[in-house]
Parts: C-alpha cells; sequence; structure tokens
C-alpha cells in the first residue's frame, strides 16, 4: 500500500496532528579454502564482509506483536518464536558484527523509510534517515516504498533540507539528508532519459574495489500511487543489471555486488530454513528466482527484499556456477553476513565450480545490549511525537493479528474493512455496501501488550498510525456484480497467480477460495454472496476502498472501472473513529472470527 501525494498528505498530517493536539491538550563466495590462492591477510586473497538487511520501514522501535518477532526452526521439526527487532539492537548487532573485520561493507535493499510507524512517519522519515548515518550504512537500493511521496522528497532524503512545507522539526536543526547513496539503476525521468540518482556505487579500502549496483523491482508502477511514480521510467530489472555490470567491468571493477528490491518466497517462515534442500535454490520461489538465473555471472552476490522474508539460498548464474542470493525479513529483525573472497590479482570474487557454504542469517534479538546513541535518537523523536502519539483511540480484549497473521483472512482485515463500510455507508458519504481492504496496506498487529505507559489493552493513536500509515483518502464507486467478481477472482489470477494477493472483506460479503482449482476458477462466480443473497452479475453495488486499491493498484484493474466515485475520510481517520465508537474501557473490542472467507484445500 502506498501513500497519497506529498501535498495532500502533508495536508492530512498537519490535519491530523492539530486535532489530536488539541484533544489532549559470486555466492558471496565465502571464505575460500586454504589453499594455493591464499596467502594471508596480506597475500593474494582477502576476505570482505558484507552486511545487510532490507525493508526497515522506519521500525526504530521493536515492531509490535508478532511483527516484532521471527520464527526459529528447532532440531526437532518444532518452531520457536523469537523477540526480535529495534534499531538500538540492530545497531549493536552490525557493530558486534564488524568488530575483526578490516574489509566490511553494510548494505541494504530498499524500502528503509515509508509506511513507517508515527515515530518516523510523522517527521517523514527522518529520524530514520539519521539512525541509518549513524550506523554507517555503505549504499542501499530504493524500494517501492521511497516513492511513496514522490520523486522530489525521496530527493530531499538523499540531499537534506528540511520540508518544504512542515519546515524543520526541530530548533536549530536542518535535515542533512542521507550520509550513503541511494542508488536506483533502472529508474529514470519519463521525458529525458537520465538517472534521477545514482546507478552505483564502488566501495574501496586498501585497493580493495567492489561495485555495488542498486534499483528496485520494474513493476513499482503497481505498488504505488500514480502520483508518487508521475514522470518516472522504470526499466527491467535483469536488463538493467547486466548493463551496469558490463560498465564496472570496462572499469576495472571485477567483484559486484547487486542490491535489488524484489524478492522471493521460501518454503517455510523460518529465518533459518535450509532454501538449498534438496537442491541449490530448491525451497525458494518467486521473481527473484528468474531474475537470479538470468543476472550476468559478472555479479558475485544479490541482496534482495520487498518480500519480507528471511533467506540465504545458492542460485546458479547463467554460466552454472553457485552464487548467493539473500534476504533479511524485515523490520530490522535479521541481517545477513556474508564472506566475499578477493582475489587481489584478478580483482574478482573467488566462486568455486562446486556448491560453496551459503551466507548466514542472524536474529536481532533484544537480549543483547541496546546501542545508547540510538536510544537517544529514539527518546528525542519520541518526546516531539508524543502529544500525538500517546492519545488513546481505542480498547482490545486481545491482539488482534494483520500483518502478522498467516491466514488469507486476517482478524485485522475484517475489522478495517468494516470500519469502511460503516464510514461510506450513508448515503451522504458514498453509499457503500461493500468495501475491501488490501492486504499490503495492513502494516502491523494490534497488540494488547502495552508499548508504553498507556496500560495493556489500550490502543493509542500512534499504534493505529502504524497500522493505517499512509493517510490514503477512500472513495466509493458504483461495480457491477460481474466486476466485484472479477476483482475477487484477480486475487488470484493474472499478475496475482503465483502470489496471490486475498483482499479483506467486510460483514456480510462471503465467498469461497478454492485452492485446489487454477486461477480465477478459485473463486467460483456462484459462492459470491451479499447478505445471504448471490451477487448478481448484472447488478449494481456501490463498492467501498482506499484510493490506491480503487485505483487498480495491487493487480486490481476491475477497481479502475466503477464510477461514480465519491471520495471519503482517509483511511485512518475511518480506522480510528470505528475503533472509538466501538470500545471503550468497560467494552473492550474483541477479535472478530474472521469466517467470511471459505477456503477449500
Amino acid at each position: 500500500m502506498h501513500a497519497t501525494p506529498p501535498r495532500k498528505r502533508m495536508a492530512r498530517r498537519l490535519t491530523a496532528t492539530a486535532a489530536a493536539l488539541a484533544a489532549t491538550a559470486g555466492v558471496l563466495a565465502t571464505a575460500a579454502p586454504a589453499d594455493a590462492l591464499s596467502y594471508g591477510r596480506t597475500g593474494r586473497t582477502v576476505d570482505v564482509q558484507l552486511l545487510s538487511f532490507n525493508d526497515l520501514h522506519g521500525n526504530l522501535e521493536p515492531p509490535q506483536g508478532s511483527s516484532g518477532t521471527v520464527t526459529e526452526a528447532q532440531p526437532d521439526g518444532t518452531t520457536k518464536a523469537i523477540p526480535a527487532g529495534g534499531i538500538e539492537y540492530l545497531a549493536n548487532s552490525l557493530r558486534s558484527a564488524r568488530k575483526g573485520h578490516e574489509y566490511s561493507i553494510t548494505a541494504a535493499a530498499g524500502d528503509m523509510v515509508g509506511a513507517s510507524p508515527l515515530m518516523t512517519g510523522l517527521f517523514h522519515d527522518e529520524p530514520t534517515i539519521e539512525a541509518l548515518n549513524k550506523i554507517k550504512l555503505d549504499a542501499s537500493s530504493v524500494g517501492n516504498h521511497e516513492f511513496d511521496e514522490g520523486r522530489a522528497e525521496l530527493l530531499r532524503m538523499q540531499k537534506g533540507g528540511c520540508h518544504p512545507k512542515e519546515g524543520c522539526f526541530e530548533k536549530g536543526r536542518t535535515f542533512q539528508g542521507a550520509g550513503f547513496p541511494y542508488l536506483a539503476a533502472n529508474v529514470t525521468d519519463e521525458k529525458s532519459g537520465k538517472q534521477i540518482l545514482k546507478p552505483y556505487t564502488v566501495w574501496k579500502h586498501k585497493g580493495v574495489k567492489i561495485g555495488i549496483i542498486g534499483l528496485t523491482l520494474e513493476g513499482t508502477p503497481d505498488v504505488v500511487t500514480a502520483e508518487g511514480v508521475k514522470g518516472l521510467k522504470f526499466a527491467d530489472e535483469v536488463e538493467t543489471i547486466n548493463k551496469y555490470a558490463k560498465e564496472l567491468d570496462r572499469q576495472g571493477v571485477k567483484s559486484i555486488v547487486t542490491l535489488i528490491h524484489e524478492g522471493g518466497m521460501p518454503a517455510s517462515g523460518a529465518y533459518n530454513y535450509d532454501c538449498d534442500t534438496p537442491g541449490a535454490g530448491a525451497g525458494i520461489s518467486g521473481a527473484i528466482v528468474d531474475i537470479a538465473k538470468k543476472v550476468t555471472p559478472k555479479v558475485d552476490a544479490l541482496v534482495t527484499g520487498h518480500t519480507h522474508q528471511a533467506y540465504a539460498c545458492t542460485i546458479p548464474d547463467p554460466s552454472g556456477a553457485p552464487r548467493t542470493v539473500t534476504s533479511a525479513a524485515s523490520f530490522g529483525r535479521v541481517f545477513t553476513d556474508t564472506t566475499l573472497t578477493y582475489d587481489r590479482r584478478t580483482k574478482d570474487i573467488v566462486r568455486t565450480t562446486v556448491k560453496s557454504p551459503r551466507a548466514k542469517n542472524h536474529v536481532v534479538n533484544r537480549e543483547q545490549p541496546k546501542a545508547a546513541d540510538m536510544t537517544k535518537l529514539i527518546d528525542r523523536w519520541k518526546t516531539l511525537a508524543a502529544p500525538v502519539a500517546n492519545k488513546p483511540v481505542g480498547y482490545i480484549t486481545a491482539d488482534i493479528n494483520g500483518r502478522g497473521s498467516e491466514a488469507y483472512e486476517k482478524p485485522l482485515g475484517d475489522v478495517i474493512a468494516d470500519a469502511q463500510l460503516e464510514a461510506l455507508a450513508p448515503a451522504d458519504k458514498g453509499g457503500a455496501q461493500i468495501a475491501f481492504m488490501n492486504p499490503g496496506g495492513i502494516r502491523s498487529d494490534l497488540a494488547f501488550k502495552a508499548s508504553g505507559g498507556e496500560g495493556d489493552g489500550v490502543v493509542t493513536y500512534g499504534e493505529a498510525f502504524t497500522v493505517q500509515p499512509f493517510t490514503n483518502m477512500m472513495q466509493t464507486k458504483t461495480l457491477t456484480g460481474a466486476q466485484v467478481i472479477a476483482a475477487l477472482q484477480q486475487q488470484v489470477s493474472g499478475p496475482n497467480e503465483a502470489q496471490p494477493k486475498i483482499l479483506q472483506i467486510s460483514k456480510g460479503l462471503t465467498y469461497t477460495l478454492d485452492l485446489t482449482k487454477k486461477g480465477a476458477d478459485r473463486v467460483p462466480a456462484s459462492s459470491v454472496k451479499l447478505n445471504g443473497t448471490a451477487v448478481d452479475p448484472a447488478k449494481s453495488y456501490r463498492v467501498a476502498g482506499n484510493e490506491f486499491l480503487m485505483g487498480g493498484g495491487d493487480g486490481f484493474p476491475a477497481f479502475k472501472e466503477g464510477t461514480d466515485k465519491r471520495v471519503g475520510a482517509s483511511d485512518l481517520d475511518v480506522f480510528n473513529a470505528y475503533l472509538t465508537a466501538h470500545s471503550s474501557k468497560g467494552a473492550p473490542l474483541a477479535p472478530p472470527a474472521a469466517d467470511r472467507i471459505t477456503v477449500v484445500k
């Protein structure tokens, strides 16, 4: 889910802030075996450490609920949930990992900002960039969320300067921008054809040179509002990587790493799952597999992101040589440590013709000490955000899982869809009969346990903002029953067939998701009912959704076909209003049954 145009979003944030204040008053080649090529630290080869992570999304504080845990597979076949994440712990993990490594690079594969919690989102992610500077990030690719607020805001993240409308957030302080290069190799201006940011950078230390190419997924325009990518062109990932790998090679840079904001889906959600079982790359699927198989052998390692999964796989390059492809989950819960063995004579990474040991993912556990400078940074920005963040907006009896739910129908998804239906059902608000919520727009869970001093079961404005951070405007359109059915079938067909995107639906709407079938047949038209009556393909229905979804985002063109558009309040305002209206300290809201979609397996 993605943010609205910068100007509109700014106005909405100011309005919300004012209201709240008023209310409160290689493979990565691994260390080569000791052989004829290895002569020690000053010999022919040297080990270069590559530390990487992705999809931080401004999670400076430890994420709440299941979004703040990682799953670890145990030797007996069971799994264990480990609390993880938070910039205080990520910074300490990275700094500890660097010790004893003279040659060390820290890189990220996009979505460092965007869809962020209130503490940083309220300030347009300036706190996140400041934190990344402090952990000495060497480079990051852009991700789709770097475009949430448009090109101009992305360039401000890189170059610095106070916000053009809201100004400087702290007296006497001017935002300095990223101290690392944001890389956007496949993003150009539509008219001029020029790069909007650098396509690559070259890391150098004591004669060792590593080229780093960075890019986002070609499909970024499909997952960002039109305004966010206005005037920009996104090129094919493989063609772009190969182009710049060749350019680096001509410059004498033979060792190359690619940071790409596109990823895959391992067969297990455990961070320590062996995705090379039973063979190299056999345990992972998705877009990155095809990309990795086609990217030139000149590239020695791919650091990936976007899918929020953790993996360290070996996928053969076009020559058949093993090459490591990694991802470190999301929200700063995991980081990857990879060893690149650099040959000083060839200036290339040593990659053997047999399977090499893989890179390793590490949990950012919360049992380690906190980085004091990060604690200070968080405290500073939390103080600025506190008047807005700490305002109670609702009460719950238990965790209501959204992002952390693995079910197709998520309890929090039902709550959000019901909130949208209720807000837009009145005739003067749009007359909605059905509401849809895209699953990617649910950014967190509502956790029962207190995140601060508000008490267990209390939902604060800051927690609600973390769930719905985009401030997208709601819309109601008229769709035929055939278009409603088509939208449901688009969840599992077309661009969403390989990785289904199951919409969250409002009360009264029911249907069957038959996973034994293929494509659109997975949603039988006859099973789609509204209040117990079959949806009539020829009849008209008023349908509500956020502006991203209603604009056809996430592979749902059926919503674009709607007519008689009516614009409503923001998704965040609607969500907060529902929580306040349907819960109190004496009568908190319970998790819904999540029984609207009948799944057949």
